[in-house]
């Protein structure tokens, strides 16, 4: 018998300064001034018509992405959410997280941030150095990254994440790690330290910079997981690291396979149906479109099959480092666990999975070489 996970809410904010060369997220560089109004106005709408599919569940966490939502203000950010506590039930201790970037905001901005309601950002920091910053396309710089958590402090955000990237145009062991112990020196309580890598319909994609050699990638990658381990972080994703347990409660629910309702231009959602269907959906990509009234907010949808059903449900679970009780699988997807125990033991006999009777769980070699471990399961 299935049941309906916890539901968390994605608020797509497409537009930005500039796009960055690594970029393959649905952004778009704004011309002039921002439809902040018809922008909430349309969200709003958008909400409206997911509602039916909620179960009239509470929102355990809400997460603005983009494009660069800081670049909304307080008051429109603020707005939506009185909107959406209007329709929906809060979570008492609801996590509601803001992406913004260095160079974006200012000391007032944040403290309007936090009296909307908002208890937890994510900067975009990337890099302290500002040879990599100038080589992925930042608009800010190092002087501005260390300001942004300053004034956030300063705004009240007692929960912090930072984005860190490794594995940057022609950077060093010396320099990766010189970012990692700026970034603890900072004392943020939330860490997202992962490798650059060259999406498709990207410009590094097109014009690949030079990026570190493979024997150098894995250096940095050892040398700093064992620095973040010394200083309290702990990883419990394949790029997440937490100090105090303060994990990244959205990320953690679409990893153990939560639902999620996804609102703005190109979000990507996931309800579970009381019948057992689970279904993922998208909406308009273009900002112009999804603005036009004349045209529908959601662009498409899929019934997750019987046989897609445990790659996606893997594909997130296997992400963390102490996996997902086994118990999940069935309770989730409604599904038998026995359907897939031959792929199972299969998996724990390549070492890449722990025996998997109570928890399915990657091995440290499954986490290395989790693509090889999800594709048994296709």
């Amino acid at each position: 018998m299935i049941s309906l996970p916890p539901l968390a809410a994605y608020v797509h904010i497409p537009w930005c300064v500039r796009k960055c060369p690594y970029c393959d997220f649905n952004s778009h560089t704004h011309q002039g001034g921002l439809p902040e109004d018809a922008y909430i106005d349309a969200l709003i709408a958008d909400l409206e018509q997911d509602l039916p599919d909620t179960g009239g569940r509470e929102l355990v966490s809400i997460f603005f992405g983009g494009g660069t939502p800081s670049l909304f203000s307080a008051a429109s950010l603020g707005r939506l959410l009185e909107a959406m506590q209007q329709r929906l039930r809060f979570a008492d201790d609801i996590e509601i997280t803001l992406e913004a970037n260095p160079g974006t905001f200012e000391q007032a901005k944040f403290h309007d941030y936090r009296a909307a309601g908002i208890n937890r950002l994510s900067i975009g920091i990337q890099s302290f150095n500002p040879t990599h910053l100038k080589a992925l396309g930042r608009i800010h710089d190092d002087r501005e990254a260390l300001a942004a958590v300053d004034m956030a402090r300063r705004a009240g955000f007692d929960n912090l994440n930072l984005d860190l990237m490794h594995g940057l145009p022609q950077q060093t062991l010396e320099q990766a790690l010189a970012d990692i112990e700026q970034a603890i020196a900072l004392g943020p309580e939330h860490l997202s330290w992962y490798q650059l890598t060259l999406e498709p319909n990207t410009v590094f994609y097109s014009r690949p910079p030079t990026l570190p050699e493979d024997d150098v990638l894995w250096d940095i990658q050892e040398a700093g997981q064992t620095r973040l381990a010394e200083t309290g972080y702990a990883q419990y994703e394949i790029s997440a690291y937490a100090r105090d347990n303060r994990r990244a409660r959205h990320n953690l629910n679409y990893w153990q396979y939560g639902d999620f309702l996804g609102i703005g231009a190109g979000a990507h959602g996931k309800f579970t149906h009381a019948d057992g269907r689970i279904e993922r959906y998208w909406k308009t990509r273009q900002p112009k479109d999804y603005l036009n009234s004349d045209k529908a907010y959601r662009a498409g949808n899929k019934i997750l099959s019987a046989a897609e059903i445990p790659f996606d449900f893997l594909m997130n679970a296997l992400r963390l480092v102490d996996g997902v009780p086994s118990a999940w699988y069935a309770e989730r997807t409604g599904q038998p666990l026995a359907d897939i125990a031959p792929l199972l033991d299969r998996a724990v006999e390549r070492g890449l999975l722990e025996p998997w009777q109570q928890h399915l769980r990657p091995t440290a070699q499954g986490r290395l070489f989790l693509n090889d471990l999800l594709e048994m399961f296709l």
